[in-house]
């Protein structure tokens, strides 16, 4: 067995890509949500030790989903020590998971802040995440785990979801004996593109990357490159967090490239741009992404989003050239 064969068997083979399934009519839309960086710690974490739910304004919309996504903006653990010199570290304690498992099917890990408390601490986030029965995607326990697609399955439709990051420290990055996360290489990111329909037969493959640079609301040349990339991959839809802020949205080979979706769940930022998020809603069919929709939410100072109900929703269907403001 050559060495491809044996990385194929041995992702084959992970439990973090198996397959939640509902049987139901293989026609109908399949809507999944996805929310940018959710940081559990600080202030957030204080709202949750006081018995709230930082999400609870959102409850209803998440329900309405058939998937939901966030990425997980800071460690989840007990363990393990800040990492030297870097200047802000975050790890949220275990009780926040009740929250998460409340509104949340999978979350990403592949982001700046998973290994904020070394590689201990990491390991333990993923066993945690397993116990509550949160998937996750774009981190593992290895090399080959971190770069497999988390599989989801509903009515029908098999979609596969990969995370990507690609700001430093690299240290974080997953290596064949060490846990951590999916680092960006543009060969690999292809590779795993492909991979995911070949080998786990997914219907739609959509990337969620960790990218861009802070504070900017235009994406960057790198990130337009490599969102083409990937749909010249076989992916269905690109969407990105990361800058603190919202970023541009575009079209490219009739599929969706939402840049930035800002924060979510986050305290200590001061002005409106970075205390300004996205919720996008997409709805999906065989051919890909047949609509979506961004709702705005507004994050108050202790972290905690509601919606911004005096803010128009932005929609897109399949066959329009750009978004415009819902109807």
């Amino acid at each position: 067995m050559n060495l491809i064969s044996s990385m194929l068997v041995l992702l084959c083979l992970t439990v973090h890509s198996s397959v939640w399934a509902q049987s139901v009519e293989p026609d109908e839309s399949v809507s999944l949500v996805f929310v940018g960086d959710i940081m559990l710690a600080d202030t957030p974490g204080k709202v949750i030790k006081r018995g709230q739910d930082p999400f609870s304004a959102f409850a209803d919309i998440f329900k309405s989903a058939d998937i939901r996504v966030g990425n997980l903006e800071c460690v989840v653990a007990t363990t393990g020590t800040p990492e030297e010199g870097k200047p802000y570290t975050f790890r949220a304690h275990p009780r926040s998971l009740k929250y998460l498992k409340r509104h949340f099917d999978a979350v990403s890990l592949a982001n700046n802040h998973s290994g904020d408390f070394g590689p201990e601490a990491f390991a333990e986030m993923l066993g945690l995440l397993k116990r509550e029965k949160i998937a996750y995607f774009g981190g593992g326990a290895d090399l080959s785990e971190a770069h497999a697609p988390l599989i989801i399955e509903r009515k029908g439709l098999r979609i596969a979801l990969l995370g990507y990051n690609e700001f430093f420290p690299r240290s974080f990055e997953a290596d064949a004996d060490k846990p951590g996360i999916a680092w960006s290489e543009d060969e690999q990111v292809r590779y795993d593109i492909i991979a995911a329909r070949k080998n786990y037969r997914a219907d739609l493959v959509i990337p969620f990357m960790h990218w861009g640079l802070e504070h900017e609301p235009r994406s960057s040349t790198r990130q337009r490159t490599l969102a083409r990339l990937m749909i010249d991959a076989g992916a269905d839809a690109v969407v990105g967090g990361h800058p603190h802020v919202t970023q541009d949205i575009e079209q490219y080979k009739d599929k969706p490239i939402i840049y930035s979706l800002g924060n979510f769940v986050f305290d200590g930022f001061s002005d409106i741009e970075n205390n300004t998020g996205w919720l996008l809603r997409m709805e999906l069919d065989p051919k890909g992404v047949q609509s979506w929709r961004i709702a705005i939410a507004k994050i108050d100072r202790e972290g905690v989003p509601t919606p911004a109900r005096n803010k128009p929703q932005t929609c897109w269907a399949r066959g329009t050239v750009e978004a415009a403001p819902c109807k």
